[in-house]
């Protein structure tokens, strides 16, 4: 039995933004630009705008997530608006629940919760963020089971004398994120979404989305498997400004490599003089799942990595210096895309 090719044009697109810093910017300059792509996200159709949890770093604004999620939701109406993702281990689940709560009361159906085990970080950061390390990733199902019946108490198979107000009795849905497979298999086994880091962790994609479809339960959340994966696009209107722009990626990727992590940074007409052959080999292996070109050439590319996939959504990373090039790289996407 042959399977039915999905087309890109009937696929939910959504967007990933990091925030990011630019190099001789500051974190007021992000946030204008984070509210001001989101509303043309939405108006250019986009299904749902997630902000990243990270810490300790010189490029990444959206380190109090859930605060940016509200900033986003109040300067929008319509598209969702959640996390991609809150990275459990470094909260109290109580406190989740309740700041998702205060979230989804004051945006009614429009705020996504997705969670992640990883600590967005480094362990010293870790360690200032948690105050002790009790918490890690080994312990992350027995965090979501706690923060899921603060939204549902009947998951729960005890009484709980705490209780999540706001939280308890609200429709937030949850999503599990993952670069591997044990979020995956998790995300399969309690039949909830499931979100994959394509855009970082290309080689583990399709190892993990068949994890999670092979261990799905259906639940009273989901009948089947439901699969966003992530990719990192940059288009422009031709394939040598597209590659211009990428350099700012590239160089953000390099400088972690480093372990020195910078501000976004303009782009370059080349990277020779930037990478050595070794850093070049590990970028194009860790951005593999990384788009760009022109429009029309974006559009294949994604139309591959979908038939790869068979992906139900995909989520676009857009790490752009300009502004305004970034705000037209998800334009030309979204136009070339409905045009097929």
């Amino acid at each position: 039995m042959s399977m039915i090719k999905k087309r890109l044009i009937d696929l939910p697109l959504s967007v990933l933004d990091l925030a990011p810093l630019q190099e001789g910017g500051s974190a007021s300059d992000s946030f204008k630009h984070t509210l001001d792509l989101a509303q043309h996200a939405e108006k250019w159709g986009y299904n749902r705008y997630w902000l990243a949890e990270h810490h300790n770093m010189p490029g990444i604004a959206s380190s109090a997530t859930s605060v940016v999620i509200g900033y986003v939701a109040g300067g929008t109406s319509k598209i969702r608006v959640g996390s991609g993702g809150i990275m459990l281990p470094n909260h109290a689940p109580l406190v989740i629940a309740e700041q998702f709560g205060t979230l989804e009361s004051m945006y009614p159906g429009r705020i996504d919760l997705g969670l992640g085990r990883a600590p967005g970080t480094d362990q010293l950061t870790a360690s200032a963020l948690r105050r002790e390390l009790s918490g890690s990733g080994d312990d992350f199902p027995n965090q979501l089971e706690e923060l899921r019946s603060y939204l549902n108490p009947d998951l729960s198979s005890v009484t709980r004398k705490v209780r999540a107000i706001p939280g308890e009795g609200l429709n937030i849905p949850i999503w599990l994120l993952g670069s591997s497979g044990f979020s995956a298999r998790l995300a399969g086994r309690l039949g909830l979404p499931f979100a994959f880091a394509s855009h970082f962790s290309p080689e583990n994609t399709l190892p993990a989305l068949e994890l999670y479809r092979n261990t799905f339960t259906p639940s009273e959340l989901l009948d089947q498997p439901y699969v966003m994966v992530a990719a990192n696009v940059v288009a422009a209107d031709t394939d040598k400004e597209a590659k211009r722009l990428a350099t700012s990626l590239q160089q953000q990727f390099i400088h972690l490599i480093r372990g020195a992590p910078t501000p976004l940074k303009p782009p370059v007409e080349s990277m020779e003089d930037i990478w050595s052959s070794y850093e070049k080999a590990v970028l194009e292996q860790q951005l593999r799942t990384t788009f760009v070109g022109n429009p029309l050439s974006v559009k294949e590319q994604l139309q591959s990595f979908l038939d790869e996939t068979q992906a139900d959504e995909i989520m676009i990373n857009g790490q752009i210096y300009d502004h305004q090039a970034r705000l037209a790289s998800f334009e030309l996407l979204k136009n070339a895309i409905n045009h097929q």
